[in-house]
């Protein structure tokens, strides 16, 4: 009997010694950085983006692309990327440094030029909210990337906010008190050129080609998306909406100040995006039934439950490591440990998309738009 065990035992170590390589090799590929292309350097949060690229091991920057050799310049120059290569060319980006995974950073109009290189290489990519200047835009990129296989995600800064993602356990998976009644979203800050954009993305923000409108399509989508999110991607009934331009003498092309409601069949969205704030904000409400959820920023929720004289007020716990950050989320869809949905999702974008042209049609022709 030990003499059949002896040769059983050897041979499993065989066959173990045999895999170590294969196991061997698994493990270095797991460890090897993600490789990220950037695709664009006219939008501001495009720094953010290369800030987080800087102070992370798994995930590195294969090459950069913008039309504008001045903005290689400045960038390489402001995030030390001298041995970075850059082109003015996207498609031979995408080719020689070959990333696995592309961040969009161009003006919204420009949304379809990215999906399309992108698509057409089956690399996974992310852009900044909002996904599209019109409808047709926005089908566009859901049909390329529907039809390539290859994942097309929307970056808004408030996916990664740990108090949206408390908010949502408390209405959406508890349903501590009822259902959802109302939803105000108040986005914004005191304006482009007050906080000091730079000029490579004031001048495409402030038109109305380029950005879809004003205030109404940067903070707007915020509300939009959230409210969505909260309506399981129901498409609304109705869309109303109201612009102004507060301050015509810098922004002349477009409005500075949104309002738009949002009418489901048993809630309403209130959505307020704003360059007038007199501080940066983004703030979310939500009133159910018999109770109330209030996020702060991105760090503190605000809740009023059932029956209660007084407000709680929480400090949130850490989302999963994986929907912390936007390069973290896109790095796990590229490795296939989670698939795209909830905020970033084109499902919940497309909706998106169709309540902030609804919106800009309305407030241009001061009527309610039906969906």
């Amino acid at each position: 009997m030990m003499g059949a065990m002896d040769t059983t035992r050897r041979a499993i170590l065989a066959s173990g010694a045999a895999l170590l390589p294969q196991l061997n090799s698994t493990l270095g590929a797991q460890e090897k950085p993600l490789r990220f292309g950037l695709a664009g350097l006219v939008h501001g949060h495009a720094s953010g983006f290369l800030r987080g690229l800087a102070n992370r091991t798994d995930v590195e920057l294969a090459g950069v692309f913008d039309p504008d050799p001045a903005l290689h310049k400045k960038y390489a120059t402001m995030f030390k990327l001298e041995k970075t290569p850059f082109f003015t060319d996207l498609g031979k980006m995408l080719d020689e440094t070959k990333p696995e995974a592309v961040g969009a950073f161009t003006s919204t109009l420009d949304h379809p030029v990215v999906v399309r290189e992108c698509t057409k290489r089956k690399i996974p990519m992310m852009m900044e909210k909002p996904l599209a200047v019109s409808n047709e835009h926005a089908r566009e990129i859901a049909k390329l990337s529907r039809e390539s296989g290859t994942p097309v995600i929307v970056n808004y800064e408030t996916t990664w906010y740990r108090s949206h993602g408390a908010l949502w356990n408390l209405v959406k998976q508890q349903k501590f008190a009822g259902d959802i009644r109302k939803m105000v979203a108040m986005d914004g800050h005191q304006g482009p050129k007050e906080i000091g954009t730079g000029p490579e993305f004031f001048n495409w923000l402030t038109d109305p080609v380029k950005n879809g409108a004003g205030a109404l399509f940067d903070f707007g989508c915020y509300g939009a998306n959230l409210c969505t999110w909260l309506m399981d991607n129901a498409r609304p009934l109705s869309v109303t909406a109201r612009v102004q331009q507060m301050k015509p003498h810098i922004y002349s092309k477009v409005d500075d100040e949104a309002n738009i409601i949002v009418e489901y069949p048993k809630a309403v969205g209130l959505i307020e995006g704003s360059w007038n704030w007199p501080y940066s904000r983004k703030d979310f409400e939500v009133y159910t039934e018999s109770g109330c959820a209030h996020a702060i920023g991105g760090n503190v929720l605000r809740v009023r439950r059932p029956k209660a004289k007084d407000e709680e007020v929480l400090t949130p716990d850490p989302l999963a490591p994986a929907e912390r950050d936007p390069i973290s989320y896109l790095a796990a869809i590229v490795r296939g440990t989670l698939k795209p949905g909830g905020l970033s999702s084109l499902e919940n974008n497309l909706i998106a998309t169709e309540i902030l042209v609804a919106a800009r049609e309305s407030a241009k022709s001061g009527r309610t738009v039906k969906l």
